[in-house]
Protein backbone atom coordinates (compact mmCIF):
# COMPACT_ATOMS: atom_id res chain seq x y z
CA UNK A 1 0.00 0.00 0.00
CA UNK A 2 0.98 3.64 -0.36
CA UNK A 3 1.56 5.72 2.77
CA UNK A 4 2.76 9.21 3.54
CA UNK A 5 5.86 9.53 5.71
CA UNK A 6 8.13 12.31 6.93
CA UNK A 7 11.66 11.27 5.97
CA UNK A 8 15.16 12.69 5.91
CA UNK A 9 17.73 11.96 3.21
CA UNK A 10 20.52 13.68 5.13
CA UNK A 11 21.10 15.02 8.64
CA UNK A 12 20.57 18.67 9.45
CA UNK A 13 18.04 21.25 10.57
CA UNK A 14 14.25 21.01 10.38
CA UNK A 15 14.24 21.74 6.65
CA UNK A 16 15.85 18.39 5.81
CA UNK A 17 12.53 16.70 6.62
CA UNK A 18 10.22 16.10 3.70
CA UNK A 19 6.85 14.45 3.09
CA UNK A 20 7.33 11.40 0.87
CA UNK A 21 4.92 8.84 -0.52
CA UNK A 22 6.32 5.41 0.28
CA UNK A 23 5.46 1.79 -0.42
CA UNK A 24 4.54 0.08 2.84
CA UNK A 25 4.49 -3.71 2.78
CA UNK A 26 1.98 -5.62 4.86
CA UNK A 27 2.93 -6.51 8.42
CA UNK A 28 5.51 -9.28 8.74
CA UNK A 29 5.01 -12.25 11.07
CA UNK A 30 4.77 -10.95 14.62
CA UNK A 31 3.81 -7.45 13.47
CA UNK A 32 0.64 -5.40 13.14
CA UNK A 33 0.01 -2.36 10.99
CA UNK A 34 -1.13 0.68 12.95
CA UNK A 35 -3.09 3.52 11.40
CA UNK A 36 -1.57 6.40 13.35
CA UNK A 37 -4.01 8.94 14.79
CA UNK A 38 -1.69 11.03 16.99
CA UNK A 39 2.10 11.18 16.85
CA UNK A 40 4.28 12.51 19.64
CA UNK A 41 7.02 15.02 18.81
CA UNK A 42 9.99 14.56 21.14
CA UNK A 43 13.58 15.70 21.50
CA UNK A 44 14.68 12.18 20.57
CA UNK A 45 13.40 12.98 17.08
CA UNK A 46 15.57 16.09 16.92
CA UNK A 47 18.64 14.14 18.02
CA UNK A 48 18.12 11.65 15.22
CA UNK A 49 17.39 14.33 12.62
CA UNK A 50 20.62 16.12 13.54
CA UNK A 51 22.64 12.89 13.50
CA UNK A 52 23.42 12.96 17.21
CA UNK A 53 24.21 9.30 17.70
CA UNK A 54 25.67 9.92 21.12
CA UNK A 55 22.02 9.82 22.16
CA UNK A 56 19.68 6.85 22.41
CA UNK A 57 19.44 6.07 18.69
CA UNK A 58 22.16 4.52 16.55
CA UNK A 59 22.91 5.50 12.96
CA UNK A 60 20.58 4.20 10.26
CA UNK A 61 20.78 4.02 6.50
CA UNK A 62 19.17 6.87 4.60
CA UNK A 63 16.43 7.68 3.98
CA UNK A 64 15.16 7.59 7.57
CA UNK A 65 11.48 7.80 8.47
CA UNK A 66 11.28 10.12 11.46
CA UNK A 67 9.52 9.56 14.76
CA UNK A 68 9.70 7.25 17.78
CA UNK A 69 6.15 6.97 19.13
CA UNK A 70 2.50 7.20 18.16
CA UNK A 71 -0.96 5.94 18.97
CA UNK A 72 -3.61 4.70 16.61
CA UNK A 73 -5.72 1.69 15.66
CA UNK A 74 -4.67 -1.72 14.36
CA UNK A 75 -5.80 -2.18 10.76
CA UNK A 76 -3.84 -5.30 9.70
CA UNK A 77 -2.40 -8.24 11.61
CA UNK A 78 0.57 -10.39 10.60
CA UNK A 79 1.01 -14.13 10.97
CA UNK A 80 1.51 -15.52 14.43
CA UNK A 81 -0.03 -12.56 16.26
CA UNK A 82 -2.65 -13.47 18.85
CA UNK A 83 -4.57 -11.41 21.34
CA UNK A 84 -4.87 -8.42 19.01
CA UNK A 85 -7.79 -7.33 16.82
CA UNK A 86 -8.43 -4.90 14.01
CA UNK A 87 -9.76 -1.59 15.29
CA UNK A 88 -8.04 -1.93 18.68
CA UNK A 89 -6.59 1.31 20.08
CA UNK A 90 -2.89 0.98 20.83
CA UNK A 91 0.23 3.00 21.43
CA UNK A 92 3.84 2.14 20.73
CA UNK A 93 7.38 3.35 21.33
CA UNK A 94 9.29 2.57 18.17
CA UNK A 95 10.68 3.88 14.89
CA UNK A 96 8.99 5.21 11.74
CA UNK A 97 6.06 6.86 13.51
CA UNK A 98 5.93 10.08 11.44
CA UNK A 99 3.62 8.41 8.94
CA UNK A 100 0.00 7.57 8.18
CA UNK A 101 0.69 3.89 8.82
CA UNK A 102 3.49 2.04 10.62
CA UNK A 103 4.29 -1.65 10.99
CA UNK A 104 5.00 -2.41 14.65
CA UNK A 105 6.06 -5.50 16.59
CA UNK A 106 2.89 -6.69 18.30
CA UNK A 107 4.82 -7.56 21.45
CA UNK A 108 5.76 -3.90 21.88
CA UNK A 109 2.23 -2.49 21.78
CA UNK A 110 0.47 -0.81 24.70
CA UNK A 111 -3.32 -1.20 24.85
CA UNK A 112 -4.98 2.14 25.56
CA UNK A 113 -7.73 2.38 28.19
CA UNK A 114 -10.97 4.07 27.13
CA UNK A 115 -10.42 6.83 29.69
CA UNK A 116 -7.24 8.01 27.92
CA UNK A 117 -7.88 9.79 24.62
CA UNK A 118 -5.69 9.43 21.54
CA UNK A 119 -4.60 13.04 21.98
CA UNK A 120 -3.48 12.57 25.59
CA UNK A 121 -1.82 9.24 24.84
CA UNK A 122 -0.03 10.74 21.84
CA UNK A 123 1.26 13.61 23.92
CA UNK A 124 2.14 11.69 27.06
CA UNK A 125 2.96 8.05 26.29
CA UNK A 126 6.70 8.55 25.84
CA UNK A 127 6.93 11.34 28.39
CA UNK A 128 4.78 9.47 30.88
CA UNK A 129 6.76 6.25 30.61
CA UNK A 130 9.93 8.29 31.01
CA UNK A 131 8.53 10.03 34.09
CA UNK A 132 7.47 6.65 35.50
CA UNK A 133 10.95 5.17 35.55
CA UNK A 134 12.60 8.45 36.59
CA UNK A 135 10.32 8.94 39.59
CA UNK A 136 9.39 5.38 40.59
CA UNK A 137 12.39 3.21 39.71
CA UNK A 138 15.66 4.99 38.87
CA UNK A 139 15.28 7.28 41.90
CA UNK A 140 12.20 6.47 43.96
CA UNK A 141 10.79 9.76 45.20
CA UNK A 142 8.32 10.13 48.05
CA UNK A 143 7.61 12.06 51.23
CA UNK A 144 10.82 13.66 52.43
CA UNK A 145 12.37 13.79 48.94
CA UNK A 146 13.36 17.14 47.44
CA UNK A 147 13.61 16.96 43.65
CA UNK A 148 14.90 19.69 41.34
CA UNK A 149 13.59 19.59 37.77
CA UNK A 150 15.06 21.69 34.96
CA UNK A 151 12.71 22.98 32.23
CA UNK A 152 9.81 22.57 34.64
CA UNK A 153 7.28 24.17 32.27
CA UNK A 154 8.10 21.91 29.32
CA UNK A 155 6.28 18.74 28.32
CA UNK A 156 8.43 16.50 30.54
CA UNK A 157 8.64 19.07 33.31
CA UNK A 158 4.86 19.25 33.70
CA UNK A 159 4.34 15.54 34.23
CA UNK A 160 7.41 15.22 36.46
CA UNK A 161 6.13 18.05 38.65
CA UNK A 162 2.62 16.71 39.02
CA UNK A 163 3.50 13.04 39.41
CA UNK A 164 6.37 13.78 41.78
CA UNK A 165 4.11 15.94 43.92
CA UNK A 166 1.44 13.23 43.85
CA UNK A 167 4.02 10.79 45.21
CA UNK A 168 4.69 13.17 48.09
CA UNK A 169 7.97 14.75 47.00
CA UNK A 170 8.79 18.42 47.33
CA UNK A 171 9.23 19.62 43.74
CA UNK A 172 11.48 22.56 42.81
CA UNK A 173 11.53 23.64 39.17
CA UNK A 174 13.65 25.91 37.01
CA UNK A 175 12.22 27.97 34.16
CA UNK A 176 13.35 30.78 31.86
CA UNK A 177 10.54 33.35 32.28
CA UNK A 178 7.87 34.61 34.68
CA UNK A 179 5.18 33.23 32.36
CA UNK A 180 6.67 29.76 32.51
CA UNK A 181 6.99 30.09 36.28
CA UNK A 182 3.22 30.45 36.52
CA UNK A 183 2.73 27.33 34.40
CA UNK A 184 5.10 25.34 36.61
CA UNK A 185 3.41 26.48 39.83
CA UNK A 186 0.11 25.18 38.47
CA UNK A 187 1.63 21.74 37.89
CA UNK A 188 3.00 20.55 41.21
CA UNK A 189 6.01 22.78 41.87
CA UNK A 190 6.22 24.23 45.36
CA UNK A 191 9.19 26.44 44.45
CA UNK A 192 9.99 27.81 40.98
CA UNK A 193 13.33 29.44 40.09
CA UNK A 194 13.69 31.74 37.09
CA UNK A 195 17.27 31.00 36.04
CA UNK A 196 17.24 34.05 33.74
CA UNK A 197 17.22 36.35 36.76
CA UNK A 198 18.85 34.30 39.55
CA UNK A 199 21.40 31.55 40.09
CA UNK A 200 19.44 28.31 40.40
CA UNK A 201 22.22 26.55 42.35
CA UNK A 202 22.42 29.29 44.97
CA UNK A 203 18.63 29.41 45.31
CA UNK A 204 18.32 25.63 45.55
CA UNK A 205 20.86 25.54 48.37
CA UNK A 206 18.98 28.34 50.12
CA UNK A 207 15.68 26.44 49.75
CA UNK A 208 17.23 23.30 51.26
CA UNK A 209 19.09 24.90 54.19
CA UNK A 210 22.39 24.48 52.40
CA UNK A 211 22.03 20.72 51.89
CA UNK A 212 21.00 20.55 48.23
CA UNK A 213 18.39 18.54 46.37
CA UNK A 214 18.18 14.77 46.80
CA UNK A 215 17.76 14.21 43.07
CA UNK A 216 18.03 16.48 40.02
CA UNK A 217 16.24 15.70 36.77
CA UNK A 218 18.09 17.41 33.94
CA UNK A 219 16.60 17.36 30.46
CA UNK A 220 18.52 20.47 29.43
CA UNK A 221 22.10 19.20 29.32
CA UNK A 222 24.96 21.56 28.51
CA UNK A 223 23.47 24.71 30.07
CA UNK A 224 22.47 23.11 33.36
CA UNK A 225 24.45 19.96 34.11
CA UNK A 226 27.69 21.22 35.68
CA UNK A 227 25.95 23.82 37.84
CA UNK A 228 23.59 21.09 39.02
CA UNK A 229 26.57 19.39 40.65
CA UNK A 230 26.86 22.45 42.91
CA UNK A 231 23.38 22.04 44.40
CA UNK A 232 22.96 18.29 44.81
CA UNK A 233 23.27 16.90 48.32
CA UNK A 234 26.05 14.52 49.33
CA UNK A 235 25.31 11.07 47.84
CA UNK A 236 22.54 12.60 45.75
CA UNK A 237 21.78 11.66 42.15
CA UNK A 238 21.92 13.90 39.06
CA UNK A 239 19.97 12.32 36.22
CA UNK A 240 20.82 13.66 32.76
CA UNK A 241 17.88 12.28 30.78
CA UNK A 242 17.94 14.81 27.90
CA UNK A 243 20.15 17.38 26.20
CA UNK A 244 17.87 20.11 24.85
CA UNK A 245 20.67 22.71 25.05
CA UNK A 246 23.37 20.37 23.72
CA UNK A 247 25.36 17.41 24.97
CA UNK A 248 27.04 17.72 28.36
CA UNK A 249 30.36 16.64 26.88
CA UNK A 250 33.38 15.57 28.87
CA UNK A 251 33.81 16.71 32.46
CA UNK A 252 36.25 16.04 35.25
CA UNK A 253 35.10 12.98 37.20
CA UNK A 254 36.71 14.48 40.28
CA UNK A 255 33.80 16.96 40.36
CA UNK A 256 31.80 14.09 41.87
CA UNK A 257 34.35 13.10 44.49
CA UNK A 258 33.86 15.49 47.39
CA UNK A 259 30.13 14.75 47.78
CA UNK A 260 30.06 11.19 46.37
CA UNK A 261 27.63 12.39 43.70
CA UNK A 262 25.92 9.78 41.53
CA UNK A 263 25.44 10.74 37.86
CA UNK A 264 23.53 8.71 35.29
CA UNK A 265 22.53 9.13 31.63
CA UNK A 266 19.55 6.80 31.14
CA UNK A 267 17.26 6.19 28.18
CA UNK A 268 13.67 4.95 28.20
CA UNK A 269 14.48 2.10 25.83
CA UNK A 270 16.50 0.33 28.55
CA UNK A 271 13.77 0.74 31.14
CA UNK A 272 10.96 -0.81 29.06
CA UNK A 273 13.03 -3.47 27.26
CA UNK A 274 11.65 -6.22 29.50
CA UNK A 275 7.98 -6.86 28.53
CA UNK A 276 6.91 -7.43 32.13
CA UNK A 277 8.54 -4.18 33.27
CA UNK A 278 6.98 -2.37 30.32
CA UNK A 279 3.53 -3.70 31.23
CA UNK A 280 3.87 -2.60 34.86
CA UNK A 281 5.17 0.82 33.79
CA UNK A 282 2.31 1.41 31.38
CA UNK A 283 -0.25 0.30 33.98
CA UNK A 284 1.16 2.81 36.48
CA UNK A 285 1.03 5.55 33.85
CA UNK A 286 -2.47 4.78 32.59
CA UNK A 287 -3.78 4.51 36.16
CA UNK A 288 -2.54 8.03 36.82
CA UNK A 289 -3.84 9.41 33.53
CA UNK A 290 -7.21 7.64 33.85
CA UNK A 291 -7.72 8.75 37.44
CA UNK A 292 -7.60 12.44 36.61
CA UNK A 293 -4.95 12.93 39.28
CA UNK A 294 -2.71 14.97 37.00
CA UNK A 295 -3.43 17.57 34.35
CA UNK A 296 -2.64 16.65 30.75
CA UNK A 297 -2.52 19.84 28.68
CA UNK A 298 -1.63 19.45 25.01
CA UNK A 299 0.42 22.09 23.21
CA UNK A 300 0.27 22.92 19.54
CA UNK A 301 -1.16 20.39 17.13
CA UNK A 302 0.33 20.17 13.65
CA UNK A 303 -0.65 18.16 10.59
CA UNK A 304 1.80 15.55 9.33
CA UNK A 305 3.01 17.84 6.55
CA UNK A 306 3.83 20.50 9.17
CA UNK A 307 6.56 18.43 10.85
CA UNK A 308 9.16 21.10 10.01
CA UNK A 309 7.14 23.73 11.89
CA UNK A 310 6.61 21.32 14.79
CA UNK A 311 10.36 20.80 15.18
CA UNK A 312 11.05 24.52 15.01
CA UNK A 313 8.47 25.12 17.71
CA UNK A 314 9.97 22.46 19.97
CA UNK A 315 13.51 23.75 19.45
CA UNK A 316 12.42 27.30 20.27
CA UNK A 317 11.84 26.08 23.85
CA UNK A 318 8.64 28.11 23.92
CA UNK A 319 6.40 25.05 24.25
CA UNK A 320 4.79 24.57 27.64
CA UNK A 321 3.01 21.28 26.82
CA UNK A 322 3.57 18.29 24.53
CA UNK A 323 3.44 18.89 20.77
CA UNK A 324 1.74 16.37 18.49
CA UNK A 325 1.27 15.63 14.81
CA UNK A 326 -2.20 14.63 13.60
CA UNK A 327 -2.02 12.62 10.33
Amino acid sequence: MKARAIRIHKHGGPDVMQLDEVDLAGPEPGQVRVKNTCIGVNYADIYEREGDHGGPHSAKEMPITMGHMAVGVIDAIGEGVSGRRNGERVGYIGPDSYADYTNVQAARLFSLPDAVSDLVAGGYLLRGLTAEYLLRRLYKVGPGTTALVHAAAGGMGLILGEWGSLLGARMIGTVSSPEKAEVARAHGYETVINYSSEDFAVRTLAETNGTGADVIYDGVGKMAFLKSLDCIRPRGMVISYGTASGNVGEFDLQRLHSKSIIVTRPTLRSWIADPEEAALASKALFDVLSGGEIQTPIGKQFSLDQAVEAHRHLESRSATAPIVLIP
